[in-house]
């Protein structure tokens, strides 16, 4: 196996990881920033206000974008594993 094939398999692996991160992240980051805004303009200080929403954000997109995830990481192992045979050889 070269480096090169290496750094391939690392990136796709990163670049997998990155999206499925980054679908989970994204909202909850800006039902924050929205709370936020409204915790500014109202003058509430409650720390655990903003908690609730960011939960409930990505308890949603867990069920909503949860079967395409799984279906993502399940597309790049089994590339991974099919390619293992060339990879070796």
């Amino acid at each position: 196996m070269t480096p090169e094939t290496v750094l391939t398999v690392f990136q796709q692996a990163l670049e997998v990881m990155t999206v499925l991160i980054l679908v989970l992240l994204v909202p909850a980051l800006l039902v924050g920033l929205l709370v936020a805004m409204f915790q500014a303009a109202t003058q509430i200080n409650e720390m655990t206000l903003s908690f609730i929403p960011k939960i409930l954000i990505t308890l949603a997109v867990l069920m909503i974008a949860g079967p395409w995830m799984l279906q993502l990481l399940i597309d790049y192992t089994q590339r991974l594993v099919d390619s293992i045979p060339s990879l070796l050889g």
